[in-house]
């Protein structure tokens, strides 16, 4: 018997043979798309539509014309959505296009542009989107940044979030971790985490399935509150809250998270855990951590009840601690590193976040700005195509099967089918050959000729000042 370093842990040598406390691991939830998304998905765009559906592009819209109407006045042409999603359309294709470093004069240029980027719209009229695009209306924000510093895209963040659960269900494997968005304008909770590539940004926290890295729950930290304290036990809060809905799955976190009250809480939510845990948590006893005369590739293991944790030594003189719920033996793969199966599984399910925000960043929509509402809704845009891509390939897993860049070219079907709807009615011709010659060919195919009107067109409806 081993007692924790605050003495108040007995842990055993030897497996207890007791049943674990509560019946965990038992998912009711079919795993893959919901009912909602199976029903509501009939082509690539309307799955794209579930993450941001009307009431969402509603208030973007409302709150966009607003500005305009106080930056430009008269001049103002009230956007309506056929421009919103021309405009994320473009943000689509520029990402395709891998161009998040590249100017926007270069992407409309005519001669090294992308033909398509200016069949839908103008320079001008994307760079006033960019400019006037709002989330809320500002004349009351002062009074919502007082209690909230999300306030200047709370309203459209907190639909958003909301909807991503209702789409798809995680597999028995749910990650927890951060991911950091590069920003290094004013925010008033920007962070600085030195061991990230880009070291300043927003932070998130994020809850992916493990095995598709769809991103099912999302929080934006904002720092502590004015004049408040910093917050204690923070880790287990944000695994508490992001888990809410999940019953029977495994939560994999790393040492940030990683304590014995947040395994016994997720238990009696009927969630496991695995994960690093910090070696000066007080609950560990101070026998697991010594790598004294420990040769390379042992295990030490100790026990209670219904928590397992392993010492293991991958180099001379170096261990690393993990601690689950899940196992209840020590169980050693067989392989030549001799690596416990905790290890193993902690291994297989940790990248879940990870792999998202990296695959999310391979053909990001991200455009410079010094705007950090604008930087968060970038993201969603991003996390959105990612997620309607993980649906679509869950209900068609033929489409495209013998091709290597699906995601690619799911992105680009997406980018397309959101600027025809704006190519189709524009009627100012773009002066490249390749762009008029796009428009011509998008408006001929989708207009019936019987059905053409023979009344001069109306003036264009583009935004313009």
């Amino acid at each position: 018997i081993f007692m924790s370093k605050d003495g108040e842990i007995e842990w055993s040598s030897c497996p207890r043979n007791e049943p674990p406390r509560i019946a965990a691991n038992v998912i009711k939830m079919q795993p893959g798309p919901t009912r909602m998304a199976v029903t509501h998905v009939n082509d690539i765009k309307s799955s794209f539509e579930l993450l941001i559906p009307d009431s969402i592009q509603k208030i973007i819209l409302d709150c966009t014309n607003l500005e305009g109407r106080r930056v430009f006045g008269e001049r103002w042409k009230e956007m309506d959505q056929t421009h919103l999603h021309a405009y994320f359309g473009v943000l689509i294709l520029a990402g395709v296009f891998r161009s998040k470093g590249e100017s926007t004069e270069s992407l409309w240029d005519a001669e090294n542009g992308r033909e398509i980027l200016r069949a839908a719209m103008s320079l001008e009229n994307f760079h006033i989107i960019s400019r006037t695009i709002r989330f809320d209306n500002r004349d009351d924000r002062e009074a919502r940044r007082q209690r909230d510093k999300l306030a200047a895209i709370r309203t459209v963040w907190d639909k958003w979030v909301h909807r991503l659960p209702l789409f798809y269900n995680p597999g028995p494997n749910v990650t927890i971790d951060e991911q950091l968005m590069p920003f290094r304008g004013r925010c008033p909770f920007r962070q600085y985490i030195p061991s990230k590539p880009a070291k300043y940004g927003i932070k998130i926290w994020a809850a992916c399935d493990a095995t598709s890295s769809y991103a099912w729950n999302l929080q934006v930290y904002t720092g502590k509150p004015e004049g408040g304290a910093p917050e204690k036990n923070q880790g287990m809060r944000v695994v508490l809250d992001m888990t809410q809905g999940l019953s029977g799955h495994n939560i994999t976190c790393d040492n940030f998270f990683t304590s014995h009250k947040l395994g016994q809480e997720l238990l009696k939510r009927k969630l496991t855990m695995v994960g690093t845990i910090r070696k000066n948590k007080s609950e560990l006893p101070p026998q697991l951590l010594s790598t004294k005369n420990r040769p390379v590739n042992s295990s030490k293991f100790v026990y209670t009840a219904d928590t397992s944790l392993v010492s293991y030594v991958p180099k001379k003189g170096k261990n690393v601690v993990l601690m689950s719920t899940l196992h209840r033996d020590g169980r050693i793969c067989g392989q030549e590193h001799q690596k416990p199966e905790i290890i193993m599984d902690y291994n297989a399910t940790k990248g879940g976040v990870d792999n998202m925000d990296k695959l999310v960043t391979t053909y990001s929509c991200k455009r410079r700005t010094l705007r950090w509402p604008l930087v968060i809704f970038f993201n969603m845009l991003d996390i959105s195509a990612y997620n309607a891509f993980v649906i679509w390939m869950a209900l068609n897993p033929e489409w495209n099967r013998r091709k290597l860049q699906r995601r690619r070219l799911f992105l680009e079907e997406l980018g397309k089918a959101l600027v025809r709807p704006q190519i189709q009615r524009r009627q100012h011709v773009p002066r490249t050959p390749a762009s008029a010659a796009i428009m011509r060919r998008i408006q001929e195919k989708n207009v019936d000729p019987s059905t053409r009107p023979t009344e001069p067109p109306s003036a264009e409806p583009e935004v313009s000042v």
